[in-house]
């Protein structure tokens, strides 16, 4: 099997417009939860959120990639895949073509409220199938996740492998992890892998409010709102954004010079058969996903030393997950740093793992491990080191990172420091 580096980051999210800022968010412990400003709010139950502020795409990605149709999210990904381009110092002459390809992670697009009720009334009132459309048809791009992906395969011209996942909260894991698959087995030399969303619409937030996930305890104190494996946990935050990696096979990106972040060592991925919305008590489909990755690396449990949770600050969640860990590594739970970056940022849903790896990613570069903020009052059940509130200096060589959806889908994924001899 190729081994896979990381070679280059890109990010857009409630935290910063680029990589760096956001690093820096993650571990000064800030964060970047506030009004929701999307929608009108009047009459919810929760009227908070972790946005993306002060972003124009225009002023970061050339036009002639093709910006027409782009959704908010989507625009979130292009901007973070041009970046990490940048980073990584890769073009359209680094590779053949075919040798480069795209696999990300988003939710698929729904019309907005405007939209459907213009609808609806011309429906009621005209009764015409013909009139009852006031858009153009090609408004409808804007909904389809591949559109944005196929911007991003303009900015190389790459016409190789193309994955779109939706598997809501870990589909830029599942993307991050399929790249990492198709360089390891040939298929391609680059991969531009992540996610991104926005699930900060009138539909999507009303939604989870009626699921009982949002917390609506904190609309006067947006910043106190995230609070994963807090005994005060309510419900998670929506967030928004889209983050974005350059993953290369290893000889070749040393061939031409390019400076490794780190390298992508297991991939593991797993359903519960449980219920749609809850992980089960005894973490089963995390404890699957996470031995997997971790066998797939090759450096044992007691090689990782860094979880980045998924940590969504729900009741169950958090439970479950602090459950899987402790079954997967038994003695060595007790000495792993474990931290969830949506203390900070809110839930990127799609993009959230993605937003993981870049956690891990800095961890591993500046022997720096972010904090979960808000954590303030101890929860008896949930007896690891979160690393509360203040981050930690320490040095990382292996990091373990989960995402778990709605609908049961998991994956984890480990990713190390890079080892000429490894």
């Amino acid at each position: 099997m190729k081994r896979v580096v990381i070679t280059g980051i890109g990010a857009v999210t409630p935290l910063g417009n680029d990589a760096p800022a956001t690093w820096e968010g993650l571990a000064t412990g800030r964060s970047g939860v506030g009004e929701l400003t999307t929608i009108e709010t009047e009459g919810f139950p929760v009227r908070i959120a972790g946005q993306v502020k002060d972003f124009r795409l225009r002023d970061l990605v050339p036009r002639e990639v093709g910006l027409r149709h782009l959704s908010r999210p989507g625009e979130f990904g292009l901007a973070a895949a041009h970046e990490a381009l940048r980073d990584a110092g890769v073009d359209r002459d680094t590779y053949d073509s075919g040798d480069m390809g795209v696999s990300v992670g988003a939710s698929v697009g729904r019309p907005g409220l405007r939209w459907l009720l213009d609808v609806g009334e011309l429906r009621e009132t005209t009764g015409d199938a013909n009139a009852f459309i006031p858009y153009s048809p090609s408004d409808a791009l804007e909904f389809s996740q591949n559109v944005p992906a196929a911007a991003i395969a303009r900015l190389l011209d790459a016409t190789g492998p193309q994955l779109g996942i939706s598997t809501a909260c870990s589909g830029s894991g599942h993307a991050i992890g399929e790249a990492f698959r198709s360089i390891q087995e040939g298929d391609a030399t680059l991969m531009l892998a992540g996610g991104y969303d926005s699930l900060t619409s009138w539909m999507d937030v009303l939604g989870f409010s009626l699921l009982g996930a949002l917390t609506d305890r904190y609309n006067d104190n947006p910043q106190a709102a995230s609070r994963p494996f807090d005994g005060e946990r309510s419900g998670f935050v929506l967030g928004e954004g889209g983050v974005m990696f350059v993953l290369e096979e290893l000889e070749s990106a040393l061939a031409r010079g390019a400076r490794v972040h780190a390298e992508v060592l297991g991939y593991g991925s797993s359903l519960n058969a449980w219920r749609i919305t809850d992980s089960p008590p005894d973490g089963s489909g995390a404890i699957e996903s996470m031995s997997s990755a971790i066998a797939d690396s090759g450096v044992g449990t007691g090689g990782i030393d860094y979880v980045v949770a998924h940590g969504t600050s729900t009741q169950g969640n958090d439970l479950s997950e602090t459950t899987a860990i402790k079954k997967v590594f038994g003695e060595d739970a007790a000495r792993l740093v474990i931290s969830s970056p949506k203390s900070m940022s809110g839930h990127l849903t799609s993009a959230g793992a993605a937003l993981s790896v870049l956690a891990a990613v800095g961890a591993i570069e500046n022997s720096l491990v972010p904090p979960t903020i808000n954590l303030t009052s101890p929860d008896r059940k949930l007896d690891l080191d979160y690393v509360p509130n203040t981050a930690r200096e320490r040095p990382v060589a292996h990091a373990l990172v989960n995402a778990f959806a709605f609908g049961g889908t998991n994956i984890s994924l480990v990713v190390g420091g890079y080892e000429a001899a490894r």
